[in-house]
């Protein structure tokens, strides 16, 4: 082999450990920035975007207003059936009965009167619900059931004093809520709250981030506080085995 031959192996070798000192020291430097920079907080710990976090697809697309036609028509009917029962005074079972009335009625008229005005009769879709679609939803609520059972079968069974307290504050403030409003109002506030509070978190997610993580770290604080100077100072509860 010529010399001009080993000179330009020995120049391709040094520029590959080159390239790859380089790159190692890159990414050192880069694993020194992650370490020092750590993962932003992140409310309820969401590490995905907001509408994937909310399960993506169209009921996400309705919360954060992709669609803004059917999501305002979505709040503007609970708005119409909320003010209905609430300021009108009506019931439910007489909405359902009149609204039932009301439609039978038009498609009656439309289905029999089509012939004399040169309209084609109406044809209704045969609507079939899916078996699947059906078990889906009860074993849905089965899994539900059974884990709220289950939950309230641990606070009830153990001696943990901090979970007994938290589900007792937590079944308080539920109660206290529920004496300001009626189930109705109640369900609508709930409603309102899925079709504006995504849409405004998202728009100022950073923001309200920022002061959860305060919240999240001065409510740390006095959790500690009050498990060294009241429950730890709570004696024991023990049961003789007969």
């Amino acid at each position: 082999m010529s010399g001009d031959g080993m000179d330009s192996l020995l120049d391709k070798v040094q520029g590959v450990f080159h390239h790859d000192h380089s790159r190692n020291s890159s990414d050192e430097i880069d694993g020194d920035k992650h370490s020092k920079h750590p993962e932003k907080f992140r409310l309820f710990g969401r590490q995905k975007p907001v509408h994937s976090a909310l399960g993506g697809g169209k009921p996400a697309d309705i919360m954060l207003w992709r669609n803004k036609q059917i999501s305002a028509c979505m709040l503007a009917a609970a708005t119409v059936i909320w003010l209905l029962f609430e300021w009108i005074g009506y019931r439910l079972l007489p909405f359902l009965c009149h609204s039932l009335i009301l439609v039978l009625a038009l498609l009656f008229l439309w289905s029999n009167l089509s012939f004399f005005v040169n309209r084609s009769p109406l044809e209704l879709p045969e609507i079939v619900l899916p078996e699947n679609l059906c078990m889906s939803f009860a074993l849905l609520l089965r899994d539900r059931f059974n884990q709220a059972f289950g939950i309230f079968r641990q606070v009830a069974s153990e001696r943990d004093v901090k979970k007994f307290l938290g589900a007792i504050v937590a079944l308080w403030l539920v109660s206290i809520v529920g004496s300001w409003f009626d189930l109705l109002t109640l369900v609508y506030l709930m409603f309102v709250a899925l079709l504006t509070v995504p849409l405004l978190y998202e728009k100022h997610e950073d923001r309200v981030d920022a002061y959860a993580e305060k919240a999240t770290v001065k409510l740390k604080k006095q959790i500690s506080a009050l498990d060294e100077k009241v429950l730890h100072k709570l004696p024991n509860i023990t049961l003789k085995q007969r």
